[in-house]
């Protein structure tokens, strides 16, 4: 099931694709849940499931704006460097970390399907960075491993993209360089796990301008999705419709020979198994 969160008639909704439409939940469970955050917070995606079966579609895919799946989640959080060949990409020859390093996004730095990527005036080394996100559909603390996947509600893309200069304007300081308005992206919908390959065997690939820029599997992560949400639920308790970024494959433009950073009308498109394409063109922000 894809369910997805839009603005249509100038109205915020969510819903459950069917085929080239949507049927609209926001509007017919509006006592229930006003936003898929608060389905999932009710535990309600059996009801969704129901109502995408019965209901007619209410609005075309091509007739509305995408929002990220969550528009407001609580916490995004992030994960660097755990591809294999990502770390390999820093040539430092150093092992492979001992724990995660962990990022947090603020929501306001994502905008959804087909919405513009921003690059500021502040910086030109605008990246790209394709991952799986994880969005999480029940309460969690201090998971073991094996119970860690019972929490996810499902999968969607992401594009982490970086301003490159930002993340080095002190020793250890990623937060600016990840959290530019509008630079990355999510979409273009929730899939739930029942619809996706197996959560080990994930392939994301990114492309630029239609050039393969990424490709690589989530069976290459230094740390598995199971021991990401045990490291991560042992700090913060989860909570329904928190994301989680699971890391980028090797690729970005920043360590290509010489580096390739994002231009004006630049499209990308990340891409992840069972889920779909996610696709941002780039623009420069408006002068205020």
């Amino acid at each position: 099931m894809k369910l997805l969160s839009f603005r249509a008639h100038g109205r915020e909704s969510f819903g459950v694709v069917t085929g080239d439409g949507i049927v609209d939940l926001g509007a017919r469970l509006p006592t229930q849940a006003r936003s898929l955050l608060d389905l999932l917070a009710a535990g309600a995606l059996d009801e969704a499931r129901r109502m995408a079966g019965r209901e007619p579609a209410d609005h075309a895919l091509d007739g509305i704006e995408y929002l990220p799946p969550i528009p407001k989640p609580g916490k995004v959080l992030c994960v660097g460097v755990n591809y294999a060949e990502r770390h390999e990409e820093y040539g430092d020859r150093t092992p492979p970390p001992a724990y995660p390093s962990i990022f947090m996004r603020t929501p306001g730095s994502f905008v959804g399907h087909l919405a513009p990527l921003v690059r500021p005036p502040e910086s030109k080394e605008f990246d790209y960075e394709g991952e799986v996100a994880l969005i999480i559909g029940r309460p969690g603390r201090r998971l073991s491993e094996p119970e860690a996947s019972g929490v996810i509600a499902g999968i969607t893309c992401a594009n982490d993209g970086t301003l490159r200069d930002w993340v080095r304007h002190g020793k250890f300081n990623v937060t600016p360089g990840k959290n530019f308005e509008r630079s990355g992206a999510m979409g273009p919908w929730m899939c739930t796990l029942d619809e996706v390959p197996s959560l080990g065997r994930l392939t994301v690939t990114t492309l630029v301008n239609a050039e393969r820029r990424q490709h690589d599997t989530t069976e290459h992560l230094i740390f598995s999705i199971p021991k990401l949400l045990a490291y991560i639920s042992s700090f913060t308790a989860l909570e329904p419709g928190d994301v989680i970024l699971t890391g980028t494959p090797p690729g970005a433009g920043a360590r290509r020979q010489p580096p390739v950073f994002l231009q004006p009308g630049d499209t990308v498109e990340v891409s992840v198994d069972g889920v779909g394409t996610l696709v941002n063109r780039i623009e420069d922000e408006a002068p205020a």
